[in-house]
Parts: structure tokens; sequence; C-alpha cells
């Protein structure tokens, strides 16, 4: 009898055990898979880490050398400049280090150019722009940016200052230390791309930009933002500007932000009004440049930055 019992005790804890170590199977199987597909399938992740890679390295220019800028978006500048001419443009005076991610906005280049500087890059001029409405966004990207950009701390700190919860900054933390669980929406995307034609277009159709705040709540997000971006970027030895892209109906949005630029302490960087350019510069979104109002844009950003960081010749207007 006392070996019967004993033998129907045990078997709860050798199930458990089988079940555990199982779970442990999958989590690592679903990992390294992640992982294998993140590195050779995602040309986000090459871009970005090829980027990211150079943009620690930069250091400040020797007497003579072009000035080293550290040049950061979303989209907005991943599809509005053309990084080769632009650097063929500006050859002589600037040696440009851009990193684009799609869907970022200010939180996550504020903490990810905060890690940057940890690991050492040292550029004269951080050009941030991401379009008024993503800077102005309380949210942060949920996939790439916490495993590229954050480390644990800056993961807590965007926690802290997006007001999250513990579900949600646990999610953040997973992010940040598991492969699949920071490429999970990814892969779900993807599969849907996969099954459904051109469900990405919809999407990006479907998907409208959030309203401008009233001035006065405006003005005040903005100051303390570019304040705080400022502040870094000069604890660091580096110059900030911010880069105001060309979006629809968006002249009181950049108007806006230039002010609080000013108030700021900030240099806002307009190259085209909103104005100048009508729809046969957008791509259907009517949010993204196109491949002809990115020539423009980028013809006017040769122009106009390197005579931003000389202010005895400034450009004239066509």
């Amino acid at each position: 009898m006392p070996l019967s019992i004993s033998n129907s005790r045990s078997a709860p804890f050798f199930y458990v055990g089988v079940l555990a170590g199982l779970c442990l199977v999958l989590i690592a199987t679903f990992e390294i898979s992640s992982r294998f597909m993140l590195e050779h399938h995602s040309e986000t992740f090459a871009r970005v880490s090829r980027q990211y890679a150079d943009a620690v390295w930069v250091r400040p220019a020797k007497a003579g050398e072009p000035i080293s800028v550290l040049l950061v978006g979303n989209s907005l500048l991943l599809d509005g400049i053309d990084v080769d001419r632009f650097q063929k443009l500006t050859s002589s005076k600037l040696r440009i280090y851009p990193i684009f991610l799609e869907a970022t906005g200010y939180y996550d280049w504020l903490y990810g150019l905060q890690r940057l500087f940890r690991e050492g890059a040292r550029p004269q001029v951080v050009v941030v722009g991401v379009g008024v409405n993503s800077f102005l966004a309380n949210t942060v990207r949920q996939d790439y940016v916490p495993l590229m950009f954050f480390d644990a701390r800056d993961t807590l700190g965007v926690a802290y200052d997006l007001g999250m919860d513990r579900t949600a900054t646990s999610n953040l933390l997973l992010a940040h230390s598991s492969v699949f669980w920071n490429t999970r929406s990814v892969i779900r995307s993807q599969i849907l791309y996969h099954v459904v034609p051109h469900s990405k277009d919809l999407f990006l159709l479907l998907k409208r930009q959030p309203p401008i705040p009233p001035v006065p709540e405006f003005q005040s997000i903005a100051d303390s933002r570019l304040r705080r971006l400022r502040e870094l970027c000069e604890a660091h030895g580096a110059k900030l500007i911010v880069l105001v892209p060309p979006t629809l109906s968006s002249d009181d949005a950049v108007r806006q932000m230039t002010l609080a630029a000013q108030s700021a302490g900030v240099d806002a960087l307009v190259p085209i009004p909103p104005a100048a350019l009508s729809t046969r510069y957008y791509q259907p979104d009517e949010l993204h440049l196109n491949a002809e109002g990115a020539e423009l844009f980028t013809s006017a950003l040769a122009a106009f930055l390197p005579h931003t960081l000389d202010r005895d010749s400034p450009p004239t207007r066509n």
C-alpha cells in the first residue's frame, strides 16, 4: 500500500514535468525559428541593422572634413529621400548616416537616440524627421523598436513616460528580450498580406491620421518634447534639427511645429511647404511622397540642410 500511494502521488509531478519540458522545447523552437526568419528574410531588419551599426561609429568631423549628420525618421523619409542622391549632392559638406524605420515617432527616437549615444555615437548634427502627427503621438512601435533600439532601462523609461500598466510594460519587456514576441505582429501581417492580395494598400488607405490638437495643447506638447530632444543631443555634443516632411493639408500643423521649435530653441527645417505639392507628388495614401515627389524633396533638402548649418549664406527658393 505505501508503494502504491507513493506512485499515485508522483504521477502528477511527472506529467507536469513533461508538460513543462514540452513548453520549453516549443518556446525554444519558436524563438530560434523567429530569429532565423528575422535575420534571413526581413528586409526591414537587415536595412535598419546595417544603418544602426554604421551610426554607432559616427564621430565628429576633423578639420576640413564634411560634417557628420545622423538623419533619423520614419517612412516619410524612407520614401521621401533618395539617400544615395542626397549624399552625392551634399558630399562636399555633409556625411550622412541615415536610420529610417517605418511607423516610428517621438518616443521611439528619443530612447533610440539615447541608446545610440550610450553606445558611442557622436554625430555633430542630429536631424529628426517623423512628421507632425507622429511627433505628437503618445505611442511607441511595438515591433522592431524594443528589440533593436531599446535596452531594459529604455523599455522601463518608455513604459513610465506613456503611463503603461503592468501588462503593457510586460509586453514591452518581452518584445525587447524575445524575437518571437517582438515579431509576432509582423508574422501575422505577412501571412495576411499573402492570403489577401493588396490588403496592405487597403489598410494604408483606411488608416486615418489623428487630428492635430488645439494650439495651446499642441504648443505645450511639442515644446516639452523638443526641449527634451535638444537637451539630449546637446549633452552629447550634437545640434538638433527637426525636419518637417510635406504631407497633404498640413500647412497649419507645419506652421505650429515651426513656432514650437522656435520657442524650444530648435531649428525647424521645411525644405518644401506642403502647399507647394499637389496630389500628383504623393502615393495613393496621400501621405507618402512618390518617386517624383521624392526627387523634389531630396533636392530641396540637399540645398537647405547645409545652409541651415551655415546661416551666413541662406539659399534662394526657386
